[in-house]
């Protein structure tokens, strides 16, 4: 059953992160490392991102900004931290980044302007609260948490520097990325196994 779990009791930065993390969905958070056992997530919650992550780009055609999908670290300095200082990097499952300065060889270094997480039943509490937090403190203006088993997605928008209460959406019909102008996600798009199977861990 994959999961997130606490790799030890030690405060890690990037540069610790760089050495130990040899597997995607590895993450830090406030210093705190957590890894993913096993490592892979499932087909269909892959088959998901891949089928966002495709309307998004298609979507962006165009524009100055661009979709992505993990894994990618994504850094998330606090006050001006030193690269190998940071203290938390995610792998956000999709992500639209619109400022290209944020883009370099190691992924990206500050918070994406849109992120979007396909929640599985073995990792929904660590997306909903220590990720969810990080996001916040980061300031990334727009969080969706997508619920395919209950075909729903919770909308969190940032509001004088914290989220205000999820918007809750059903998973049909289109829904606008209201940071991101012009771009929309058509749920009846997604891939017919969402429609009739649970997301497995």
């Amino acid at each position: 059953m994959a999961l997130m779990r606490q790799r030890d009791m030690e405060y890690h930065t990037y540069a610790d992160y760089l050495v130990w993390s040899a597997t995607s969905g590895n993450e830090v958070i406030d210093g705190v490392a957590y890894v993913r056992d096993p490592p892979s997530p499932s087909y269909l919650h892959q088959e998901i991102v891949l089928e966002l992550g495709r309307q998004i780009s298609n979507s962006l055609r165009g524009k100055p900004a661009r979709a992505h999908i993990a894994p990618l670290d994504v850094r998330l300095p606090k006050n001006g931290d030193a690269d190998d200082e940071i203290d938390t990097v995610v792998q956000p499952d999709i992500f639209i980044v619109r400022d290209s300065q944020k883009l370099d060889d190691r992924g990206v270094c500050g918070a994406p302007d849109w992120v979007a997480e396909v929640l599985s039943p073995s990792t929904a509490r660590y997306d909903r609260t220590t990720k969810l937090a990080a996001y916040e403190r980061a300031g990334v203006p727009e969080i969706w948490l997508i619920d395919v088993t209950d075909r729903t997605v919770a909308i969190y928008r940032l509001a004088a520097g914290h989220y205000t209460r999820p918007v809750i959406v059903e998973l049909k019909g289109r829904t606008d990325i209201a940071t991101v102008p012009d771009v929309s996600v058509d749920w009846d798009d997604l891939p017919e196994s969402s429609n009739r199977n649970s997301l497995r861990p």
